[in-house]
This record gives C-alpha cells, sequence and structure tokens, in this order.
C-alpha cells in the first residue's frame, strides 16, 4: 500500500501569503497585490479570480488596468527614466547589488511563489531565483565596459514575457536594463508569477530601482506597453501569433526590439551508437515538463537506429516523476525530487491531451503514455492541470505537434533515411532557439550543423538559453529583433555611436555576432 502524503508544513499558499504581507506591506494588501506605477503602489485595476495549477485551490489573481491607466503608468516611467539616466554608474551598481542582496535573503520565500504560482518543483523554483541572482551578479561586475561609449535609451524599456521563468528571464532583463541606465516596465504574465514579481519588484523599488509593474490584458494593454512614443525599446518572450503582432507594431514605428518566440527545437540521431551517453539527457529533457523555450520535444531518428535509440529512450521516459511539489509521507521530510508538476493551468493540459488524441487518430503511434496513477499527489487532490508524458511516433502534418512547440510534455518521433530528410525534419518551424546533433564523426556534425536553422546547436548535448556571457537569438521566425545574452543584452538596451547595426533579425538585415 502507497504511504499518504501531506502537505509539507509551513508551505502552504496562506503561508506564502502571510510572509509575502510582512515582507513586503506597501506591495501586498490583504487578500490582493498592487500595481506599482510612477514610484507608488497603487490599489487599481480590477482583481480577478485566480488558483493555483498545483491543485486548483485560489490565490492572488491580477489586479487588471484599463488602457488610460497604463498610458499614465507609462508616461510616469518615461519621467524616472530621465532622471534615472542620469545617474552615475556607480550609484547604478550600488542600488542593483542591494537588490541582488534584498533577492538573495527573501529567496525561499521567491521560490516558494514559484511553486504555487506556476508549478515548478523546489529544486527548480530555486534554481530559477539563483539563476536571476547570479546572473545579474556578473553583469554587475562587467557593467563599465559594456557600458564604455554608449548611453541609455530614450526611453524606458518595456518588458512582456511568457509566465515559465519570472525570475531567470524577466527579473534579471529588468535589473540588467536599469543597470544599463533605463527605467523598466514589465507587464505581469497573464498565466502566474504575479506574486513572485511583485515582491522581487517591492525589493528593487526600496532601492531606488526605476520599476514600473502592472498587471492587464495583452489587449489593452498593449497600446501603451507596445506603441507609446515614450517606450524606448520592447522585449518580448512568447508565442509567435502574439508576437507576429508585436513585430508588426515596432517594425511600423521603427523602434527598438527583442522578440523571443518559439519554435520546434530538435534533437537530430545520425549515425550514432554512445547509447549509454543518450540515455541520462533525454530524461533531462523533461526537466519542468518541457514548458521552457528551450525545450526538446522533437527527436529525429535515423531508421536503421530506432530500435537502439528505443531502447534508452522509453526507460527515461518511463522513469520521470510528476506529482504535487510540496507533499512529503513525513512532515520532517526533504520536499520531493520531482520532474515536474503541473503545466501552468488546466486550459493547457486539456488542449494537449486533445491534440495527442487527434494526432493518434489521424495515424501517429503512441511509443510511451505515462500515467497519473503513478504520481506524487495528495489523496483526491485535483489533477486537471497535469499531464503525464506522452510519446508519439510520426505525427501527421496536419497536427499542431508535427511543426509547433507544444510546451509541454509530449515527444515527437520522426524517422528519417536520408541527411536530406534529416535536416528537413529538424527545421520544421522554420527556425529555432536551439538544437542537437547526435552523431560519431566530427566531421559530419561539421557539416551538417550549419544547415540546422537553430541559434545554437550542440554536438550530442542539449544547448540552453545560458547565463553570463552565453549569447542568445534565434533564427527564421523564432526571433525578431536584437540578439542578446552576455555583452549583447547591454548593447540591445543602450545606444553607441552612429551609425550602429545591432546582431540581430531584423526586417531589414540579419546580422550573426562576431
Amino acid at each position: 500500500m502507497a504511504p499518504t502524503l501531506t502537505l509539507k508544513p509551513g508551505t502552504a499558499w496562506g503561508d506564502a501569503w502571510q510572509r509575502c504581507l510582512a515582507v513586503a506591506p506597501e506591495a501586498f494588501q490583504d487578500d490582493r497585490v498592487l500595481n506599482l506605477w510612477d514610484g507608488t503602489w497603487h490599489r487599481d485595476g480590477r482583481a480577478l479570480p485566480a488558483t493555483t495549477p498545483v491543485d486548483g485551490t485560489p490565490i492572488a489573481g491580477p489586479p487588471r488596468l484599463d488602457a488610460t491607466t497604463a498610458h499614465q503608468a507609462v508616461r510616469a516611467s518615461l519621467d524616472q527614466h530621465r532622471r534615472w539616466r542620469r545617474i552615475a554608474l556607480p550609484d547604478r551598481r550600488a542600488r542593483v547589488s542591494a537588490t541582488l542582496d534584498a533577492l538573495g535573503e527573501h529567496r525561499e520565500l521567491l521560490a516558494l511563489l514559484l511553486v504555487w504560482e506556476i508549478g515548478k518543483p523546489w529544486r527548480l523554483a530555486q534554481a530559477d531565483v539563483d539563476r536571476a541572482i547570479d546572473g545579474v551578479r556578473w553583469y554587475v561586475d562587467e557593467i563599465d565596459r559594456m557600458v564604455e561609449g554608449r548611453t541609455p535609451l530614450p526611453g524606458p524599456v518595456s518588458n512582456i514575457a511568457s509566465w515559465n521563468y519570472p525570475m531567470s528571464v524577466l527579473a534579471h532583463a529588468m535589473l540588467v536594463q536599469a543597470l544599463a541606465g533605463n527605467a523598466v516596465i514589465a507587464k505581469t504574465p497573464t498565466d502566474g508569477g504575479l506574486a513572485c514579481l511583485t515582491l522581487a519588484c517591492a525589493l528593487a523599488a526600496r532601492e531606488g530601482i526605476p520599476v514600473t509593474l502592472l498587471s492587464g490584458s495583452g489587449g489593452e494593454l498593449s497600446e501603451a506597453l507596445v506603441r507609446s512614443p515614450e517606450i524606448g525599446c520592447v522585449s518580448f518572450v512568447g508565442g509567435r501569433d502574439t508576437g507576429a503582432r508585436v513585430a508588426t507594431a515596432v517594425a511600423d514605428l521603427g523602434k527598438r526590439h527583442i522578440l523571443e518566440q518559439e519554435g520546434l527545437n530538435a534533437w537530430g540521431i545520425w549515425n550514432f551508437t554512445d547509447w549509454d551517453a543518450l540515455a541520462p539527457l533525454i530524461r533531462k529533457t523533461f526537466d519542468y515538463g518541457k514548458q521552457r523555450c528551450t525545450a526538446y520535444p522533437r527527436f529525429v531518428v535515423q531508421r536503421s537506429s530506432f530500435d537502439a535509440f528505443l531502447s534508452v529512450y522509453l526507460p527515461a521516459a518511463r522513469s520521470i516523476r510528476v506529482g504535487h511539489p510540496l507533499v512529503v509521507e513525513n512532515p520532517s521530510d526533504h520536499l520531493p525530487d520531482l520532474d515536474f508538476g503541473p503545466l501552468i493551468n488546466a486550459a493547457k493540459a486539456k488542449e494537449l491531451a486533445d491534440q495527442v488524441s487527434e494526432a493518434i487518430d489521424r495515424g501517429a503511434v503512441p511509443l510511451h503514455r505515462g500515467d497519473l496513477a503513478d504520481g506524487h499527489f495528495l489523496p483526491g487532490q485535483d489533477l486537471s492541470a497535469y499531464m503525464a508524458p506522452v510519446t508519439l511516433l510520426n505525427p501527421p502534418s496536419t497536427s499542431p505537434l508535427h511543426h509547433a512547440e507544444p510546451f509541454g510534455p509530449v515527444d515527437t518521433l520522426v524517422l528519417v533515411d536520408t541527411e536530406a530528410e534529416l535536416l528537413a525534419a529538424m527545421n520544421a518551424s522554420n527556425g529555432a532557439l536551439v538544437a542537437t546533433l547526435s552523431c560519431d564523426d566530427p566531421a559530419t556534425y561539421d557539416r551538417l550543423a550549419p544547415q540546422i536553422r537553430a541559434f545554437k546547436t550542440g554536438h550530442g548535448k542539449p544547448r540552453s538559453r545560458g547565463d553570463r556571457d552565453e549569447l542568445f537569438g534565434g533564427f527564421g521566425a523564432s526571433w525578431r529583433g536584437a540578439f542578446v545574452g552576455g555583452d549583447l543584452l547591454v548593447r540591445a538596451v543602450t545606444e553607441g555611436p552612429a551609425p550602429e547595426r545591432l546582431p540581430g533579425n531584423f526586417p531589414d538585415y540579419h546580422l550573426m555576432p562576431d
């Protein structure tokens, strides 16, 4: 008989909320969070109900602003920007460093909020916070040479980001943008991360960082956050449909932009025999339920190696642990080390399940389907946002799973017989952020890798977004605007001597970094 699990004491949403009220009473009041603009926390906007994907219980919902208030907030941010850009770099560095110290002090609370709001397992939630802090510290140490001969933008940077990495992507970018001399604006992601970002921004605002944090629908706020003449740069992370609309707006206005969009990242297997090395890498690709921009949901496998590939792939997929990130057998136990918890919401889990069923009806072959009955859950808890891993062979071309990123634990396998078929299958989404090619012969890799339309391609190893001095971008439809990472992130949000062409993927040119 399986042991009965219980929520670890001190980790309930109510516990986290009371800690927020105590740490940042200016930003958290009663049962709601506030919006931050013009240097002040405002109890405005219409607070919407929200539930956690972890078990469906209520949590704090976003206080959605209207367009008029959003425009006021943008104008106020421009005033902050004009003051901040005149502050000397040593002072900016000191304020950002103090913010990082505060984030470190409240690391566990920030991570706990990530667990409840977006379902990250405890290990990954802590890593998200740590990567934000450590990454910005690197910029603090390197910023002098990065801004030499450069100036802040004419207006603030507007950040619109997806929910999956509120700290290591969004908060990290905001603090680096501020370090470089810009006021920063962020819209809280629609699907999650509200309380975590609010706490992080409260700690930054206390140190005098000119940060604005707003909640609202993309349709209601986009005119202010994308098209306002006060905005100096738009930084977007999200899907291709929304990204295309943002790209059209910024292109029409000639506005500086950084638009990271989805792509189907593929892992190719060609003339490969080192299967023992591949097995642990396959298991790691399931981290956070593949809800990351650098996930690998597509494996393109040489047909003659398919049996050997399955011999390592299937045991790895069957070993994945899914469950409630905060439940334990005994109150004194450490939190479980899970591969992933829920997807971002029940609607996403249903959407993916429907896509899987439709693909199978149209001819895809199910090679593996996990079972939530084997998961790590509270008795009788709501499982509507959870999905066990699924692997499909040869999804039909009419299925979204054939050409689009699923953003969930659904792998698709495609068999190929020639190098031309390998490349075509790996390039199915017209550009990707990362890719990997596993082959024994280095010369074969060197010949094929340049033909894979991904910004980063690994030889037998996964690639990631990267930290510190590692650059990041995308090919094809997966990226528009300036590339980022390392020096390029600071270059993207500052102005250099004219004429300057930033490395990136722009409407009138594509320039790779040196």
